[in-house]
């Protein structure tokens, strides 16, 4: 996920102090917000998926567990919870369990097999809990099939069954094998078996008196994909890596889904998948954007550890900006232009960067943000007339006991007394982040109007949601963490239009979301008496949606006249109207005469009529509304010319 707590290898940066250009405007935290702008194109939501890690080593050093997510009223407004990481087999390539250390600090970065092997099969189901630190408040008893934080996870979901558990495999020191799995069907396929039987048919090893058959069975949703990276060097030391992973990766998902789906179809219960994504054009240039999110319940990308420690002697710099300052001092990401920030990491899966060949076409509704609750520091940094903000660094900050003591990195709670100390809170307007400085000590990472900031960010841009990492680092109060739910429950103050493109005609309905093509109502092709979706709003045989109703993937409702069908789990989300898009528009319940997809007065169409329930590959090409229509990524449900992802290409009147 991030770089662990030690020292971390050297990422992309300029070298050297760079004096802070004149005229750059930096303040104090009480600065005003500007408004964000829109990279996407997508229109603008409220609300959004609460997602957030909880580290499986949290139980030891910081003594945080399950139960903590109950009594501190964490669980409860999440979404998901992640437990991360699970390790590859190194030898057998597939899921395993077994309790052995990584190299330990400060060697394991530099141990090109300090992962292999590894895992802590202890603290996932042989741990016994006692009573004060279980979450139903009961000692586990020797006798039980498993304990530990997977019988936590058990006791969580009894008292939140509304919150989703997913499996985290890979993570950063996890990752050398993801390669060789992903290198052949038959790899592909031994491997997701193989992790399908044990986390999620829950068929464990006994180990320590625990575990067996189906002891797991029930816990996990699905799985959370976290392969630090496909096809690049930029991961942990020793990792393999190859051009084929960019296609492989896209495969390896694909072979997820499919045998989820099928699973699913055995057993009526929905199964998620999701994946960590990779910040940084270098990174993401590696990835099929285009064609991986159709395999994707949601991905996160990981919009922050853009600058840190491993750059020991600086320029200080932020670890999770939104956009770029102009006077960053940072080395342009080769061979393009662009430097790291969250908006350059959206722009290239959504919208796509010709300068890195990186096509977009991931889902802008399926795609969050990070939020990391720790702060990248450096220590000896002069003011420099900027509090201290891209200024040289005689080292890394300081680390602390809690986060390992791991010099350039420290958790939230670790910093109490200076990034809840607003004379030393400092803004940059220019990207929208915070920053943190006493005089000596710099420390990049999140206050509550940075977390504003993205989640305005996000809302404006019509992402998913927002992606927490990680738990074990808050505070008691969960200060940052509140922050978070509480913004991405919202919506954005205010918003800038999406840009026009120059073709859009100028009748276009308020509604439009900038791709240049009307809106179905609005199209000058169309009868103004038809209906994109057919019929007239007869009597609705499906149930009528009720919000208070928690509904499976597959459900079917009637809401306004239209049939719905969920696309995943859901309650609460208003079918035509929620930020996630959750429910497709099967079309109105009929009863009345109907307009053909096709209908139009700008000639015949000679394509296949577009056909809601119909699922389409990039570049399906089909007929509506009278005009001809090209997909561009994979969809399903999703009108032509009325879908917030601007899925459909307009090719013009038939």
């Amino acid at each position: 996920m991030r770089r662990p707590r030690r020292a971390a290898l050297a990422a992309a940066s300029a070298a050297g102090a760079v004096a802070l250009a004149a005229g750059l405007a930096l303040t104090g935290a009480t600065s005003a917000q500007a408004a964000p702008t829109n990279t996407t194109g997508a229109p603008a939501t409220s609300g959004g998926l609460k997602i957030a890690y909880f580290d499986q080593w949290s139980i030891y050093q910081n003594a945080f567990y399950l139960k903590n997510l109950d009594t501190e009223g964490i669980a409860g407004k999440l979404n998901y919870l992640i437990y991360d990481f699970e390790n590859v087999d190194p030898t057998n390539l597939t899921c395993f369990e077994t309790t052995k250390a990584t190299d330990p600090d400060p060697a394991g970065e530099s141990d090109p097999n300090a992962g292999d092997g590894a895992g802590d099969s202890f603290a996932d189901y042989q741990k016994s809990f006692g009573s004060d630190i279980s979450v139903d408040g009961t000692a586990d008893a020797y006798n039980m099939p498993i304990v530990g934080n997977f019988h936590q996870l058990q006791e969580l979901e009894k008292k939140y069954p509304n919150l989703k558990v997913e499996l985290s495999l890979g993570g950063w020191t996890y990752s050398k094998y993801f390669s060789d799995v992903a290198a052949t069907a038959a790899s592909r396929q031994k491997f997701v078996s193989s992790c399908i039987d044990m986390f999620i048919k829950g068929n464990l090893p006994s180990q320590g008196g625990y575990g067996g058959a189906g002891t797991a069975a029930g816990i996990f949703s699905g799985f959370d994909i976290d392969w630090e990276y496909p096809g690049n060097a930029g991961g942990h030391l020793g990792n393999h890596y190859s051009a084929a992973d960019k296609q492989n990766y896209t495969l390896l998902l694909q072979e997820f889904r499919t045998e989820l789906n099928a699973l699913s179809a055995s057993n009526g219960k929905q199964y998620t998948l999701s994946a960590a994504l990779p910040s940084g054009q270098d990174k993401i240039q590696d990835l099929e954007t285009d064609k991986i999110g159709q395999y994707l319940t949601f991905g996160d990308a990981m919009t922050y550890d853009m600058h840190g420690g491993w750059e020991s002697t600086g320029p200080t710099n932020h670890q999770a900006p939104i956009y770029d300052n102009p006077n960053d001092p940072m080395t342009p990401v080769a061979p393009g232009t662009e430097k790291y920030s969250a908006d350059e990491t959206v722009k290239a899966y959504v919208a796509g960067d010709p300068q890195y060949s990186i096509p977009g076409g991931f889902p802008a509704n399926k795609l969050t943000v990070g939020v990391p609750f720790y702060y990248r520091g450096w220590t000896g940094v002069p003011a420099g007339g900027s509090h201290g903000l891209f200024q040289p660094a005689t080292g890394p900050a300081p680390g602390a006991a809690d986060s390992g003591n791991v010099n350039g990195i420290r958790m939230y709670k670790e910093l109490t007394g200076i990034v809840d100390n607003p004379a030393d809170t400092f803004w940059d307007p220019a990207a929208q982040a915070a920053y943190f400085y006493d005089g000596t000590d710099f420390w990049s990472g999140e206050d509550a109007q940075s977390v504003q900031a993205t989640a305005d960010y996000l809302h404006c841009n019509g992402l998913g949601g927002a992606m927490m990492f990680s738990l074990y680092d808050l505070d008691p109060a969960a200060t940052l963490f509140n922050d978070t739910v509480t913004d991405v429950n919202g919506s954005a103050a205010q918003c800038p239009a999406p840009p026009q493109s120059p073709s859009a005609s100028a009748s276009a309905s308020a509604g439009s979301t900038g791709g240049g093509s009307p809106s179905p109502s609005a199209s000058p092709s169309a009868s103004p008496s038809s209906s994109p979706t057919g019929g007239t709003g007869g009597t609705c045989t499906a149930a009528a949606w009720v919000s208070t109703t928690a509904y499976n993937g597959g459900a079917v409702v009637s809401y306004n006249g239209h049939q719905w069908t969920a696309k995943w789990w859901t309650q609460g989300d208003i079918p035509g109207n929620n930020g996630q898009n959750v429910w497709t528009d099967d079309g109105s319940c009929g009863g009345g005469p109907s307009a053909s997809p096709s209908s139009g007065t700008g000639g015949t169409c000679t394509a296949a009529a577009w056909v809601s329930t119909t699922a389409y590959n990039g570049g399906a090409v089909v007929s509506y509304n009278g005009h001809t229509w090209t997909a561009k990524w994979w969809t399903q449900g999703d009108i032509p010319g009325n879908n917030g992802q601007n899925v459909w290409t307009d090719d013009g009147a038939c």
